[in-house]
């Protein structure tokens, strides 16, 4: 019952969202059965934020080798063009690689989006907590993120999404703006290394899916808003 709640609740905000566990089939079946891809010779490789909430999130997990963790505070895939190489060398023998990408955000029942209620807690807390932090700073018109050693992630983070400032601001929800700022900036670079790298690949084909994660409440699936499935003949970039 909570879970069909939680179902109208997410497709309030993402119409096109599905239980993230039902995606994980969805996408494993069109890659075995459309595209003819070998699933127990994939590595997988995820540019997903670091926060614990998102490893449960699918079932990738469970059946594909890895994952090759790219991303870090937003799912920015902090490792760059020498985690995307590693990345390459590391793909079974005659097998592929599949990208799996996208911020993540929470979702109360009350539909109070950039929330949630994590488990064994009482009170709400921040998600994604890094964007959200982002968005409290960006709400400054002042402010400019100082790159430093101590918190590289969360300034690189907000000097990514600062283009998009006036955008997020504008937006009628902050909290969703700048989680989809946040997938266009992913999108971009997963498919920038994976261009400057793909000569360091041995296989032919590298499949990603891209989206959003909705964080729902402990015990209860999370739902994936997709946005890109490519399988990609890397000959072709």
């Amino acid at each position: 019952m909570l879970q069909r709640k939680f179902d109208e609740v997410v497709k309030k905000e993402f119409p096109n969202a599905k239980d993230a566990k039902d995606t994980s089939i969805h996408y494993l079946g069109k890659m075995q059965i459309e595209h003819k891809l070998d699933i127990s010779k994939v590595l997988m490789a995820t540019s997903v934020c670091s926060d614990d909430i998102n490893v449960p999130s699918t079932t990738f997990f469970n059946v594909l080798f890895g994952p090759f963790v790219m991303g870090g505070l937003g799912g920015i895939p902090f490792v760059g063009q020498t985690g995307m190489t590693a990345f390459a060398h590391h793909i079974p023998d005659n097998g592929s690689a599949f990208i799996f990408y996208g911020p993540h955000i929470g979702i109360t029942l009350e539909g109070e989006l950039g929330k949630m209620y994590r488990p064994r807690m009482e009170e709400t807390g921040n998600s994604c907590g890094a964007l959200m932090l982002a968005l409290s700073r960006l709400q400054d018109n002042t402010y400019a993120p100082i790159m430093n050693d101590d918190d590289y992630q969360q300034m690189k983070l907000e000097e990514s999404l600062l283009p998009y400032r006036d955008d997020i601001m504008a937006s009628e929800n902050q909290s969703k703006a700048i989680t989809e700022a946040t997938y266009k900036i992913i999108d971009q670079k997963v498919h920038e290394y994976l261009k400057t790298c793909k000569d360091e690949f041995h296989v032919d084909k590298v499949t990603l899916l891209g989206g959003i994660i909705i964080n729902t409440d402990y015990g209860l699936d999370d739902y994936f808003d997709a946005r890109n499935f490519e399988v990609i003949d890397l000959k072709s970039l």
